[in-house]
């Protein structure tokens, strides 16, 4: 009796590909279908007052990461500011959080020139884009529920629309 190996089908390399990717894509959806509280962060804003938890609490919120130096989020800002101002009566709040890495005075010259209508803050040590799990691209938004749930998460400028369906939903729920 010879030993003889037996190769495998030319279907099973591309078989065990499509069921890895299947299950890499199931675990992303899952992951992102769970919903995760949002960091129990303070955030100080340029005036020097604190941002709790507590006062965001019961209220729909976008936190949205930025720096001045960051083209897109200097592109997208008008339409931030259109947003909250077409949802804040029906309970919308805002954190426009400025990177550690942007000048202080940059960041209060550009809020006060443009009369941003929203908090505005800075991240000073790192520890709020850290928070919400190491931020390092800009924009960076998330929206967060009023259970303080994190229903998005957008890197780079949202596509509006779908921004808004999804802000009424949350300020119906």
């Amino acid at each position: 009796m010879s030993a003889t190996t037996t190769a495998s089908p030319s279907w099973i390399k591309p078989a065990i590909a499509v069921v890895a990717l299947a299950a890499m894509g199931a675990a992303a959806y899952f992951s992102l279908n769970t919903r995760t509280s949002a960091p129990e962060v303070t955030f100080i804003g340029i005036k020097g007052e604190k941002i709790t938890p507590q006062s965001l609490q019961g209220k729909v919120v976008m936190v949205n990461f930025w720096a001045t130096s960051c083209t897109t989020c200097i592109a997208e800002m008008p339409k931030m500011v259109e947003t909250y101002n077409k949802y804040k009566a029906q309970g919308l709040e805002f954190v426009a959080v400025a990177m550690k890495y942007d000048p202080a005075n940059y960041v209060v010259n550009y809020a006060e020139t443009r009369q941003l209508p929203f908090k505005v803050a800075i991240d000073v040590s790192g520890e709020a884009a850290k928070a919400y799990g190491d931020v390092a691209l800009t924009p960076t938004t998330f929206v967060i529920d009023k259970q303080g749930k994190i229903i998005k998460r957008y890197v780079g400028e949202p596509e509006f629309a779908a921004l808004h369906k999804l802000l009424e939903q949350a300020l119906q729920g």
